[in-house]
């Protein structure tokens, strides 16, 4: 189970350090929260205690596995060649499963071809959210600010 002060992942939303555990009453039943606090926008989020694991929660990754998410961002990529619908749900599916690597795969992937031929509004939302929770997990994962992880994230791309 996860403690104070604790760095986790919590799917479509980011990573965030566990602040507190709260009792809240909502519609009239108590349950344990943990209140986390995200380090871009400096958001709050309150997660049922007893759930975490059903959501997807995780802790954030390793110092090693940062290197392997830069590494993702330097692959070549192509144009995708499903019709933008198709290509829009599995990215959504991909973003749900928390996984950060696909996660990184989405960035890198909607941002060439972006770059190419340009993003619908739902994926331009969308390459939006993945670079959001991309970089929240990096800033924890390498204690550093989200100027300078987004500064190397934008780098690494435009390089290829």
């Amino acid at each position: 189970m996860y403690r104070l002060g604790d760095k986790i992942v919590y799917p479509m939303h980011g990573a965030g350090v566990i602040e507190s555990v709260e009792e809240k009453e909502v519609l009239g039943e108590k349950k344990k929260y943990f209140i986390i606090k995200m380090p871009v926008n400096e958001m709050k989020l309150m997660i049922p205690v007893d759930n975490v694991e059903n959501i997807g929660v995780r802790k954030i990754i390793s110092t090693e596995e940062v290197k392997e998410v830069f590494d993702i961002l330097k692959e070549d990529s192509s144009l995708n060649k499903l019709n933008w619908n198709k290509r829009y749900r599995a990215n959504m599916d991909r973003m749900k499963s928390g996984d950060i690597f696909e996660v990184a795969r989405i960035v890198r992937s909607l941002t060439y071809r972006d770059q190419e031929k340009g993003l619908s509004t739902g994926e331009k939302k969308m390459l939006s959210n993945a670079k959001q929770i991309l970089i929240s997990e990096l800033i924890l994962a390498e204690d550093s600010s989200s100027e300078e992880i987004e500064t190397r994230i934008n780098k690494i791309i435009s390089e290829n």
